[in-house]
């Protein structure tokens, strides 16, 4: 549930056409609904603009979609995304989102799961997801789903990287509309620092554990994008596409 929720909710009291003890009963699950095994937080999304997102890895299938089911119970007008999940994860949740009359979609490069209540764009720009490699798509996947189901316009570039800049350069126009970057690298990391330098907009850069022996599962990525000599670079964390596309959502709603 989120503020337009809340004001729909208060108008139709307001209208008659809600009476005040079902409007108590609706926002009692507020500000979580306690399953046993997790706390649904339906307040989230009041908080802070967004609703609270499912991480399926360490869950169960079945946990995954009874929180799935708890949310469209919500009746809220939030989309509902769910990161690293497989196939046997989308199965029930893809049949919560049927009951629901609903369409669940899974990207499968990112193991990312989406449900779209809402068309509704919040963010004032372009959301740009930049990747060295066509190995870092899968976190820049993640990043461009979380993105556009937070209610971004997001777009993606992919495999540019400082082994051929020129291919980079040939998107100079895009980059320099894009509000906000996302620059997804693995291997030495060094794009976020080349694509921060041509830009004014903040750059998010997302380390990946791309590479070989020496890159340490993206250590050496991270280390490198921390030490950007650009100074509009944030880094997060080896393989957080999530995180930069959550971040990169409040930073475009600003």
């Amino acid at each position: 549930m989120d503020e337009s929720d809340v004001r729909n909710l208060l108008e139709a009291v307001k209208r008659g056409q809600q009476t005040i003890d079902s409007t108590v009963e609706k926002l009692r699950r507020l500000p979580y609904e306690d399953l046993g095994f997790a706390k649904v937080d339906h307040h989230r999304g009041l908080r802070q603009g967004y609703a609270e997102v499912v991480f399926a890895r360490g869950k169960t299938p079945k946990q995954v979609a009874e929180i799935v089911r708890a949310m469209l119970r919500a009746k809220a007008s939030h989309n509902i995304l769910i990161t690293r999940a497989d196939q046997k994860t989308f199965a029930p949740v893809r049949q919560a989102a049927r009951a629901a009359k609903l369409r669940a979609e899974f990207h499968e490069l990112s193991g990312t799961i989406s449900i779209e209540r809402s068309r509704k764009t919040q963010g004032k720009g372009l959301i740009l997801i930049v990747t060295a490699g066509t190995s870092d798509i899968p976190v820049a996947e993640e990043a461009l789903v979380t993105a556009r189901s937070m209610g971004n316009r997001a777009e993606a570039i992919y495999d540019v990287g400082v082994a051929g800049l020129h291919r980079l350069l040939e998107h100079r126009e895009k980059l320099a509309e894009a509000r906000v970057i996302v620059c997804v690298a693995g291997m030495e990391g060094a794009l976020p620092s080349v694509v921060a330098g041509m830009v004014s907009a903040p750059v998010i850069a997302v380390p990946t554990s791309t590479g070989y022996g020496s890159s340490f599962g993206g250590l050496t990525a991270l280390l490198a994008m921390l030490n950007s000599c650009a100074s509009n670079v944030s880094v997060v964390n080896i393989d957080n596409g999530f995180g930069a596309g959550c971040v990169a959502s409040v930073i475009n709603r600003l």
